[in-house]
């Protein structure tokens, strides 16, 4: 059946995609948008009869010559994408478009690898252009990169294209004739010069934390230590170019580790000694390569010395304590970890311990105690309440970025705050700082929490009480300290239990 409607499908896509291309270069966007819904739903349609409906499609002419054909067309499409700007209707299309020309490639690939052979040149010429040269600067966006890295990847990894380990020995017994084949073509494309600057290439541009990512740690820094560890060890062929590049990385250096290593090495060996702390690009540039290190640690085993490295320079390095070095910090400690399975001497694992603990201490909790008393007696001085909702913000600031270490210190805190509340009757957004001030006080006793309920409840209570007029401006605080109370109590009491008689009327 498929092979009966394959040339009325071919010959439409192959209509509209000219139709599109002749109006879009007319500057008839309104009719062009309407050709390429057309060309996508064609090229879907395509897509499933090249990828599903023949059993042997090597055979049939037509399906390889739409397959060579996707080449051309979706330079066609990029260039398209390059000229139309960010503004024109019918980018978001020609993203889907492109997309879908690179499924068509990859799910070929997948479902008949032996099929593809014929089209691993051209794949490898197509993804490693626009992700490596200066053809792809301008066209390329972030699916589409990721699709290409899959591209290659598979073509990589793929074990239909890999003959007998012994080639020399088993080339006539075991290894396939599509085997050597492939073997042979893949052998050709990634040459001495193309793997180095691939492999430069994917750590010194793809491996580079973005301005997107930078901002994000600065504020908040624990969302972005979660995200990276995500987007790293959860990787499954995502959406982001830095993981799937990482993935790509580590196999192509497994294939090819013997043109590769010496990269590497090469690229470690310009950044030795500590990266002045003024130099950005330098800082994120030794970031991508520690990262490579790291990644690549089995197959750097032979080559890396890495106990005198660590005595000689990452030593050094995590004991800079410029706030813009914390960068090569957190990147060097995850490279021990990386290393301390692979090849790590035990007698140095003390002084490894020692500094670990030194990372983690806050020299922020040796001013501790005397910045919060000095705050809390500010608080009593001071009259206006504006000035005392900028120190309670202070305040607030203050146990959220130390959390349970403030224990010793609240005990005034919590003895003034009643008497404040209370003085605060008829200023509401005053309230609402000591409701702030509260939710970060309650997170950071944790289950000690309990002995602020003679007066936390009642101020629960009465935040969440609709039928009371300051819940106007007070329900939304009052709500979250209810959950962080309930959160934090150890026992569910008839106390706590009461206030949940607000809870009809905030349905």
């Amino acid at each position: 059946m498929a092979s009966g409607i394959y040339s009325f499908a071919c010959s439409l896509w192959s209509h509209h995609t000219d139709t599109f291309f002749q109006q879009i270069y007319a500057r008839d966007e309104a009719a062009a948008l309407g050709s390429l819904e057309r060309t996508l739903l064609s090229l879907k349609v395509l897509r499933k009869l090249t990828v599903f409906g023949f059993q042997e499609p090597q055979q049939n002419m037509e399906v390889m010559g739409f397959l060579n054909a996707v080449f051309e067309r979706l330079k066609q499409f990029l260039e398209c994408y390059r000229q139309v700007g960010p503004d024109s209707t019918c980018r978001e299309k020609l993203e889907k478009m492109i997309i879908l020309y690179t499924k068509t490639l990859l799910d070929f690939l997948e479902c008949h690898p032996c099929a593809f052979i014929p089209l691993i040149q051209r794949s490898l010429e197509f993804a490693v252009s626009y992700l490596f040269t200066p053809a792809g600067e301008g066209v390329t966006f972030e699916r589409f990169i990721v699709q290409c890295m899959n591209l290659i990847k598979m073509i990589v990894k793929n074990e239909a294209y890999k003959p007998s380990k012994n080639i020399e020995a088993s080339i006539v017994f075991d290894s396939k004739p599509e085997s050597l084949e492939a073997h042979k073509i893949k052998t050709a494309f990634f040459t001495h010069p193309t793997l180095t600057e691939i492999g430069r290439r994917l750590v010194s541009h793809y491996f580079l934390l973005t301005e997107e990512e930078l901002a994000m740690w600065e504020e908040d820094p624990e969302s972005f230590a979660v995200l990276k560890c995500h987007l790293t060890s959860g990787y499954q062929g995502g959406v982001k170019p830095a993981p799937c590049a990482e993935v790509l990385f580590l196999d192509i250096f497994h294939a090819y580790n013997q043109t590769l290593i010496p990269v590497l090495l090469e690229m470690v060996q310009n950044l030795q000694g500590p990266t002045n702390v003024e130099d950005t690009v330098q800082l994120l540039m030794k970031d991508a390569v520690y990262n490579a290190v790291g990644l690549a640690a089995y197959e750097l085993f032979d080559n890396v010395d890495f106990d005198q490295w660590f005595k000689n320079q990452l030593l050094e390095e995590l004991q800079v304590s410029h706030h813009r070095y914390k960068l090569i910090r957190r990147r060097v400690i995850w490279l021990i970890g990386q290393w301390i399975a692979v090849k790590f001497k035990s007698d140095l694992r003390p002084l490894l311990y020692e500094v670990i603990l030194s990372l983690m201490q806050d020299p922020d909790l040796v001013y501790l105690e005397s910045i919060f008393g000095l705050l809390f007696q500010l608080l009593q001085q001071v009259t206006q309440c504006d000035t005392k909702m900028q120190v309670l913000h202070v305040i607030s600031c203050v146990i959220e970025r130390v959390n349970i270490q403030i224990r010793p210190y609240v005990g005034c805190l919590v003895q003034y705050l009643p008497l404040l509340w209370k003085q605060s009757e008829e200023h509401n957004m005053l309230r609402c700082a000591i409701l702030t001030t509260l939710i970060h006080l309650v997170k950071g006793l944790s289950a000690e929490c309990k002995n602020l309920y003679p007066f936390l409840l009642p101020v629960i209570q009465l935040s969440t009480d609709v039928s009371q007029p300051p819940h106007v401006y007070l329900l939304e605080d009052g709500l979250e300290l209810w959950l962080v109370t309930l959160e934090n109590s150890p026992a569910i009491t008839p106390e706590l239990l009461r206030i949940f008689q607000n809870m009809a009327a905030l349905m």
